[in-house]
């Protein structure tokens, strides 16, 4: 079903760039703009660029580009209306459907949106359950025993699954909501060989709700609250179109302001310790849900901040068997600290014990880099042997080789030389070992994927693709350059009755563009000068064409601008391409025109080599009128140029 034009207008006026693109990563100023890393793809240095004056966003290290409306599409991998209605929703406006669709268009409502109606059904019927006598005495005794309040239950929407077979799949029927839907959502189950039979995925146990980062259910856990050892202690929503276990993090919808605040994120293992841990004043928690730590999951981490302190429970022997998360979060650029509860404790279980103040200090005083910590936790049982201390070394080293930064290396490097008293050079001779070899085994891999064609391939595709033309490469600069300045300056004057765009149009009114985006946005420029309307930058920003979208900002950002306040202070003086915008048009104007020509000339000469030779002498006229062009345009530019 379609949105109403109003909802759409309300969206685009009251998004804000800032606001929406700090609820995914944290913003710094710097010039003009706001920058952070890039929420898109793993840098160390922030290329992620955000205008609060044009309100868009653009990163120089992967193209992405957009306003706000685009950055929610981008970010949560989802349509224009879902992008919509996720704004919709944080800034409290009401969404209005167009009552002009058709049957048609209801009929392809959104499956994704379908999908959360469900799932936010389900949140609010198990929320409700707490309210019945049954999850009274049963769910909310549990969470009253662990010291769970009201203000808690409700923060992350706990609830409670009824002791019964159909109890959501009637509701969720009562409600409107097909069997289709919720066998899709994952709330309900067919019995396996007889497909008729449907029954609760969920039943007499107590929930907890999984969250997207926009705060939106999508999935739920489950803990069994008997003594039944048929039954898992926790099971969990299947994979399903909204959710996606490897890229999600149990409370990171509550936590995401407080990691960026606190700049650290503390990752624990189930949900009861993420609830326990905000019971205890410390916010900036998340959990992996019990499943092993993935690499989407530590991208997440790493938009709100570089710093992770992963909390253990206090078993040698189980954090052995999870060191290898601290492996792939070094991996991740993250900076790692670890902290190891007494034995036979959890965060949960510990802070309830000792309570808010004292576990919040030992979390400050127990924290420990990771270098120090696999250090120790493997140094008591090879004090004494030396084949066990050598392996402690290479378990350190194989940690550090993870580190993508070559400078943060060095000093682990350092001090884990300090810290087995040995010489660092050893430390740096076994790590060279790693990289090294690492090294090999990603060219062995590159190798073998590189695999011969088989007899049966078609001849074309062994033939050498050919590479763009020089000229064609820089034909396509030449118009980008052009189209910018039309973009950027087309409401300029030049003179007192002429606009930069009536000279440009004027100027290349025969010629088309090669690259197919210019083009479009070519006509585009046209139509709205036919329609009387003179655009601006801010003009092409309101297309739903992201094709479009992307360029024109790439027009129109700049990488690195300049501290006016800077510049005036140290008086320095830059002539910039708006001071004498005339020459500037020219100039683009005979350069784009240059390397038409050059391409003509190409395309001339290759006739000239096929041609009989009763057409070469009319080809051979019309390169040198060709050439005669050229060479007047080089005069005008004050170039000389061979070719």
């Amino acid at each position: 079903m379609g949105l109403s034009r109003n909802t759409t207008d309300k969206v685009k006026e009251r998004a804000d760039i800032e606001d929406v693109v700090n609820d995914y990563v944290p913003l710094k100023k710097k010039g003009q703009n706001l920058w952070a890393c890039c929420p898109f793809h793993n840098e160390k240095s922030p290329s992620f660029s955000v205008s609060p004056a044009k309100q868009i966003y653009k990163c120089f290290g992967c193209g992405k580009a957009g306003d706000p409306i685009q950055f929610v599409m981008d970010v949560e991998g989802i349509g224009f209306n879902e992008a919509i209605r996720h704004l919709a929703g944080k800034y409290g406006i009401e969404i209005e459907e167009d009552v002009a669709s058709t049957p048609e268009d209801v009929q392809a409502y959104n499956e994704r949106e379908s999908l959360y109606i469900a799932l936010n059904f389900a949140r609010n019927l198990f929320v409700e359950n707490l309210k019945s006598d049954e999850g009274k005495s049963i769910g909310m005794s549990y969470f009253r025993e662990r010291g769970f309040n009201q203000k808690i239950i409700e923060k992350f929407d706990l609830g409670y699954a009824m002791d019964s077979w159909d109890h959501m799949l009637s509701e969720g029927k009562k409600a409107g909501h097909s069997e289709a839907i919720l066998l899709k959502a994952g709330l309900v189950l067919e019995k396996e060989g007889d497909k008729s039979r449907i029954y609760d995925r969920f039943r007499n146990r107590v929930i907890f709700t999984i969250h997207n980062l926009g705060g939106k259910p999508i999935a739920f856990g489950a803990r069994i609250l008997t003594q039944d050892k048929k039954q898992p202690k926790y099971i969990n929503s299947p994979e399903t179109e909204v959710y996606h276990k490897s890229d999600v993090l149990y409370g990171l919808y509550q936590a995401k302001q407080a990691i960026r605040q606190a700049d650290n994120c503390y990752l624990v293992e189930g949900y009861t310790d993420v609830v326990s841990l905000h019971l205890a004043g410390i916010e900036n928690v998340v959990a992996s849900s019990g499943t092993s730590l993935t690499e989407g999951q530590i991208k997440l981490i790493k938009r709100f901040s570089d710093n992770v302190t992963v909390l253990y429970d206090g078993d040698a022997a189980g954090i052995k068997a999870s060191l290898r998360g601290i492996d792939m979060l070094l991996e991740g650029g993250l900076n790692v600290k670890a902290v190891v509860f007494p034995d036979g404790d959890d965060p949960d279980s510990y802070s309830r014990k000792v309570g808010t103040e004292v576990f919040q200090s030992y979390l400050k005083e127990h924290a420990r880099d990771f270098i120090e910590f696999k250090i120790d936790l493997y140094n008591q049982e090879a004090k004494n042997d030396p084949i066990k201390r050598a392996d402690v070394i290479r378990q350190v080293v194989q940690s550090i080789a993870r580190i993508p930064d070559p400078l943060i290396r060095s000093v682990y490097i350092k001090e884990s030389g300090r810290l087995l008293q040995i010489e660092e050079e050893l430390v740096q001779t076994e790590l060279n070992k790693i990289l090294l070899k690492g090294q090999r085994d990603a060219d062995i891999k590159s190798k073998r994927e590189q695999q011969l064609p088989s007899m049966d391939t078609p001849f074309e595709e062994l033939l050498p693709i050919e590479k763009p033309q020089p000229v064609a490469k820089r034909l396509e600069e030449y118009e980008r350059e052009t189209l910018r300045l039309l973009i950027a300056y087309g409401f300029e004057k030049i003179s007192d009755d002429l606009h930069v765009c009536e000279y440009l149009l004027q100027e290349i009114a025969e010629l088309n563009f090669e690259t197919p985006v210019c083009q479009k946005i070519l006509v585009q420029y046209k139509k709205a000068l036919s329609e009387g309307v003179l655009p601006e930058p801010q003009y092409f920003l309101q297309t739903n064409d992201a094709e479009v979208k992307t360029e024109i900002i790439s027009m129109i950002t700049v990488k690195y601008d300049m501290s006016l306040s800077w510049i005036s202070k140290h008086q320095i003086y830059t002539v910039l391409e708006k001071d004498n915008l005339s020459k500037t048009v020219y100039n683009a104007v005979l350069r784009l025109k240059r390397n038409v020509l050059k391409k003509m000339l190409d395309e001339t000469m290759g006739k000239m080599k096929a041609a009989p030779d009763a057409e070469v002498e009319d080809l051979q006229r019309v390169y040198m009128e060709l050439k005669n062009y050229q060479i007047a345009i080089d005069k005008h530019l004050g170039t000389v140029i061979s070719n």
